[in-house]
């Protein structure tokens, strides 16, 4: 009798403890579609900004596919795509030479950017020495002048007026040395540097290393992620650079692919289709690019100190 007595009060139990977890269960499953729903307006902004964004290159793809007539009667699609039209656009324009020349370019500035603004970051980090701050205060302050604004300084030293080197129109160097350096990437690693553990330091000078092989050795392999990011940057302004070689440079020999474009796009007039192709053809590489390294991207702004 006092067993069943005892079976019947944990049942009683257990069915109470039942009945008050039920509308917290219920909670729980009701606040997801709560949210979702509020979450609506959001969503809707989102896919609106999308389709603003990728319109423009839906209309660069499809035309580059159009025949002229089609480009013509502004049809959205093509009939038949017409793939010839990236071959005509690389023979007619010479993108060979200018897509030879963006790669050379670009794989220069990168280098030269990978090793000067290493070298300054980690000065800036890991290194006192008297005026450190102040002049990575200046360095800062560079960066609130706008481009252009240094175009006609740089553009009188390429042309030898103002150190007398010589003149360096229409030169390799004259489109890879003025970018070897900028104030952003600087800033950028230096503050990834400065989070790094400074017991890695002292190790290091324990077992005989100075600072530059507890940079190759330590830094650098730690620094992955946002010399990744450093290489993306530098890349896509590298790549997309237009202004600057149509200063420095007045033959083909070492124009890149921007300031190919822009002479295909006299000499087409108003073959639009053809146009297009080349527009793609100078887009696609950034794109591939971007595509295969985004996570490294978004993990070396994460892990940098920088925060939007």
């Amino acid at each position: 009798m006092a067993d069943t007595t005892a079976r019947e009060r944990r049942t009683a139990e257990a069915a109470a403890v039942e009945a008050q977890a039920a509308p917290r269960t219920a909670r729980r499953t009701r606040e997801p579609f709560e949210l979702r729903l509020a979450h609506l307006p959001i969503y809707f902004l989102l896919i609106v900004g999308a389709l603003v964004s990728v319109t423009p290159f839906f209309y660069m793809l499809s035309t580059s596919l159009m025949t002229l007539g089609e480009t013509i009667n502004r049809v959205p699609l093509p009939a038949s795509p017409q793939w010839s039209n990236y071959q005509v656009a690389w023979s007619e324009a010479n993108f060979a030479l200018y897509f030879r020349n963006s790669v050379i370019i670009t794989a220069l500035v990168i280098l030269g950017v990978l090793v000067t603004c290493t070298l300054a970051a980690y000065a800036f980090a890991r290194i006192r020495f008297p005026g450190r701050e102040a002049i990575f205060m200046v360095l800062l302050a560079t960066l609130m002048i706008p481009g252009t604004v240094t175009f006609i300084p740089n553009l009188l030293m390429v042309r030898g007026q103002i150190v007398p080197w010589g003149s360096w129109m229409n030169t390799l160097p004259a489109l890879t040395v003025p970018f070897m350096a900028t104030a952003f990437i600087i800033f950028l690693l230096r503050q990834f540097f400065v989070s790094i553990p400074n017991e890695l330091y002292d190790a290091a000078v324990i077992d005989g290393a100075g600072h530059l092989r507890f940079l190759t050795a330590v830094v650098v392999p730690m620094s992955k992620p946002v010399l990744m990011t450093a290489t993306l940057l530098t890349f896509v302004t590298s790549w997309n650079e237009f202004l600057w070689p149509l200063l420095v440079t007045t033959t083909p020999q070492w124009r890149p692919l921007g300031v190919g474009l822009y002479t295909f796009l006299s000499e087409a007039g108003p073959e639009t289709h053809l146009l297009m192709a080349g527009t793609v053809i100078t887009v696609l590489p950034v794109l591939v690019v971007y595509f295969f390294t985004q996570k490294q991207f978004t993990e070396g702004i994460a892990t940098s100190g920088l925060k939007g």
